[in-house]
C-alpha cells in the first residue's frame, strides 16, 4: 500500500468558540495552530458550534408556531386543491 495514498489520522483538539469548550477527537483535518490540551500539544481546529453549544443538545431550542404558518397560508390560498377540503367536502 502507498504511504502517501492516506491523510494522517491523529488527534485533534476541536475548540468551540461561542462557550469556549475544547474536546479531543481523532481526525485528518490539516490545521496550521497549535494548541497545549491537558499537559499535550495538539492541532488546533476552531468551530462555532458543538453539541455543547447548539440549541437542540442543550435544551434551549426554540418551538416555532407552525400552526399560525398553516393559517396563515389557507388564509392566502384558500383550500383549492386541498386534500382536506376535499375529504371534508
Amino acid at each position: 500500500m502507498k504511504a502517501e495514498g492516506h491523510p494522517e489520522y491523529r488527534e485533534v483538539v476541536f475548540h468551540d468558540l461561542s462557550c469556549d469548550f475544547k474536546f479531543v477527537t481523532r481526525s485528518t483535518i490539516n490545521t496550521r495552530e497549535k494548541t497545549e490540551f491537558n499537559g499535550k500539544e495538539y492541532p488546533l481546529v476552531k468551530i462555532e458550534v458543538s453539541a455543547e453549544s447548539h440549541p437542540f443538545y442543550t435544551g434551549k431550542h426554540k418551538i416555532v408556531d407552525t400552526a399560525g404558518r398553516v393559517e396563515k397560508f389557507r388564509q392566502k390560498f384558500g383550500t383549492v386543491g386541498s386534500k382536506t377540503a376535499i375529504a371534508a367536502g
